[in-house]
């Protein structure tokens, strides 16, 4: 599972793709399942502040 901000659709085949091979190279295995949870800034807090605060500074 793979989570991080919102991207874009072109974004996700490419990160699915290199994923998947990382994945496939290092479990010897050919199928791969890559599950994408997006999550918007206001929604991840680090260090005690929200993502989209830290991004306005």
């Amino acid at each position: 599972m793979m989570e991080g901000p919102p991207i874009t659709v072109d974004q996700k085949r490419q990160l699915v793709k290199k994923l998947t091979e990382a994945a496939v190279e290092v479990y010897k295995i050919g199928h791969i399942t890559v599950l994408i949870r997006e999550n918007p800034p206001e929604n991840v807090g680090v260090g005690g502040e929200l993502l989209a605060d830290r991004k306005k500074k």
